[in-house]
């Protein structure tokens, strides 16, 4: 079946590329559309295009439908285009023609832009979560282990004291930033398409503003055709945000696959969490993070994809917008499965506490000295041309402390203040 299906027959070459993955990766957006549905009619019913028991018919139908997509019954038969062409079949076979009056006021083009706002929505709102999840993990480390110090890098080469306080507080605030990105994407994404048909409007005296309020959208958008540009846009804007998150995950992955070295063993992996070698009995391999990190790569390359499939397309539809499923869906999923497991196994690491009794690390005071210096009054190229001299002559020792007190640094890390700015942020998702 197919909403649009006339006398003429299709090619079947022609008619299973067009229809694609779409019937699979409609299932994931099924319950929406009945949702979207279910607004639909209510207005229907208002505007006089149905009468109060054909409305009561449908609904009783609709829920029963959507029962099933809940128990995981719902199928998109052999023959059916998409979930929109079985949602109707299926009304259609309990009720007759009344199960045909579901898409008057209404285009296939904005019935999807609706099921996959409320859709990527419900997403977000899940990915919301599952990053404040990680980083409340992140912060209770950074407060559990402010003490501990260990060496900061630049140039992959040791630069100055840091501590784990520090480095677990930078990835929680920078989880801050993701999400204030992610943020904006929800409210644009929040806003109604149904109405818009086609992308032109419709001569029924539809009204929009109540499928807004009944669908919980923040507003409407309100141009027709507008609406219609907003295919692909959200997407692209989606992309943008998962890559943000993907990089801030991808970059503590790599830390963690780094720092677990035996090289450096600044952290241990709990053995559960590692896997093995097939030939090498010693081996724990970081496994896990690798994989997130790798996921994390990919999904940086996520608005590069979008982007190109949205080149060159004038306003309007155009069904390459139908790839954006198989780009996207996935992408989410991944999300939140790198999500999940970087909050679970973070949980659970072990800190090397005398990391920097080492040797090897006696130049991280250099910095420390030369502001010592400075405290007494030397000026601070002096200081440092005094203090690189010492290195040189291989003479250089500190026996100082590291007293550092500013906004942000190891010995101030305003974690109150970075849990604040993330309490504002999620308070945007409602």
């Amino acid at each position: 079946m197919k909403l649009w299906k006339k006398d003429t027959k299709i090619n079947k070459l022609v008619e299973a590329f067009t229809i694609g993955n779409d019937p699979d990766f409609d299932l994931q957006i099924a319950k929406y559309d009945i949702q979207g549905t279910a607004a639909h009619i209510k207005m229907l019913q208002k505007i006089g295009l149905l009468k109060v028991q054909e409305l009561d018919q449908l609904e009783i139908a609709l829920k029963e439908i959507y029962q099933q997509i809940e128990h995981g019954n719902f199928c998109i038969e052999q023959g059916v285009e998409d979930v929109h062409s079985q949602v109707e079949l299926m009304l259609t076979r309990k009720l007759g023609a009344v199960g045909k009056k579901i898409h008057a006021g209404r285009s296939r083009n904005d019935q999807i832009m609706v099921d996959l706002r409320l859709f990527f929505r419900a997403e977000i709102k899940e990915v919301s979560q599952l990053i404040h999840e990680l980083f409340e993990v992140l912060l209770l480390q950074s407060e559990t282990y402010q003490a501990v110090l260990m060496p900061g890098y630049t140039h992959t080469q040791v630069a100055m004291v840091s501590s784990f306080g520090l480095w677990f507080g930078a990835y929680a605030e920078s989880l801050v930033d993701d999400l204030t990105l992610l943020g904006s994407v929800h409210q644009i994404n929040n806003q109604n398409p149904l109405g818009s048909a086609a992308g032109y409007g419709s001569s029924f005296p539809l009204d929009r503003k109540m499928t807004t309020e009944t669908l919980c959208f923040d507003d409407l958008a309100y141009n027709a055709i507008h609406a219609q540009m907003g295919r692909g846009k959200t997407e692209q804007f989606l992309s943008f945000a998962l890559a943000g998150i993907g990089a801030t995950v991808g970059k503590l992955a790599s830390d963690m696959v780094l720092f677990s070295n035996e090289n450096f063993r600044f952290i241990k992996l709990p053995d559960a969490f590692t896997t093995g070698s097939s030939i090498m009995p010693h081996k724990k391999n970081p496994d896990v993070f690798e994989l997130i990190r790798g996921h994390c790569n990919l999904l940086q390359s996520l608005p590069t994809q979008v982007s190109m499939l949205n080149t060159n397309l004038i306003s309007g539809y155009h069904r390459d917008y139908q790839l954006l499923k198989g780009v996207l869906f996935p992408a989410l999923e991944n999300m939140k499965k790198c999500l999940k497991l970087a909050t679970h196994c973070l949980a659970k690491i072990e800190i090397n506490s005398s990391i920097l009794e080492d040797e090897k690390y006696k130049y991280l005071y250099t910095v420390e000295k030369v502001n010592d210096l400075v405290k007494k009054g030397v000026a601070f190229r002096e200081a440092y041309q005094q203090v690189a001299r010492e290195i040189e002559s291989g003479s250089f020792s500190y026996a100082g402390t590291v007293e550092h007190s500013h906004e942000g640094s190891i010995g101030n890390l305003c974690l109150p203040e970075i849990r604040g700015k993330m309490g504002k942020v999620m308070g945007r998702f409602g």
